[in-house]
């Protein structure tokens, strides 16, 4: 691992980051499932669980790439696409959205996500930089932030530069000044470094071999395993940091 340069702003992940992401989408595509079963009766032959929405988002994908950087469409594509396939009213398919939309907002912070924000925002100009589409607002947490950035509001996606470099900017700072963390190896840290940036890998996970850097690119500058080993590396004096090691 490389050491940290100076840090004068921090990009923030946001599923699986500050919260567990797997839940908080099955969750919305059970509310989902069980609104259009209710208001849309024939789906029921179609969306024989939940599971459905989800390989119908995908189908949809597939067929068009074109709409891969707004994740509303492709949602809504893909309810239509259900309801279309099942002989319902696809115009259903807006407020089908909506229902799912404030199911995916609901979402359960990691206990360390709050405390870590708190002592980060107040040092750091902090940027949300996430491929989805959780809404601060919605969730909570959006106090902490100065700007919050996701494929729809920047035009593209990570790991593209240009996303990160958007957050450099919403920040006031050069890419090379700013610390981006984040879960996804790929995603996350070997984009953020190519586009110039520092990186922190977190890693939600007592297995050593879970957090070992196996890519053939640049290896991480820090590899944590949760928000307060974050704030230890960066501060080993941090109050809200538990006794633990910081990095693998």
């Amino acid at each position: 691992m490389q050491s940290l340069a100076h840090i004068a702003a921090i990009s923030l992940d946001l599923d699986d980051t500050l919260w567990p992401f797997g839940p908080a989408v099955l969750r919305a595509e059970q509310t989902l499932h069980d609104w259009l079963l209710a208001q849309a009766p024939r789906t029921s032959s179609l969306l024989t669980s939940p599971q459905v929405l989800g390989d119908l988002r995908v189908r949809f994908q597939a067929d068009r790439p074109d709409l891969a950087h707004s994740l509303r469409e492709l949602r809504l594509g893909s309810i239509r696409l259900a309801l279309e396939l099942s002989g319902e009213d696809p115009s259903l398919a807006e407020a089908a959205y909506d229902v799912f939309f404030a199911a995916r907002q609901r979402v359960d912070f990691f206990e360390d996500a709050f405390p870590a924000l708190e002592w980060l925002s107040a040092r750091f100009p902090l940027v949300a930089l996430s491929n989805g589409n959780a809404s601060l607002q919605v969730t909570g947490g959006h106090h902490f932030f100065h700007a919050a950035l996701n494929p729809e509001s920047a035009g593209c996606a990570k790991p593209d530069a240009a996303i990160f470099h958007a957050a450099a900017q919403a920040a006031g700072c050069e890419p090379a000044q700013m610390l981006h963390v984040g879960d996804d190896a790929d995603l996350d840290v070997v984009g953020a470094i190519a586009a110039g940036m520092q990186a922190a890998w977190l890693v939600r996970s007592d297995d050593a071999v879970a957090a070992r850097w196996s890519r053939s690119s640049q290896a991480p500058h820090l590899v944590v395993r949760d928000l307060y080993a974050l704030c230890q590396a960066i501060d080993p004096s941090c109050p809200v940091a538990r006794a633990m090691p910081a990095a693998r």
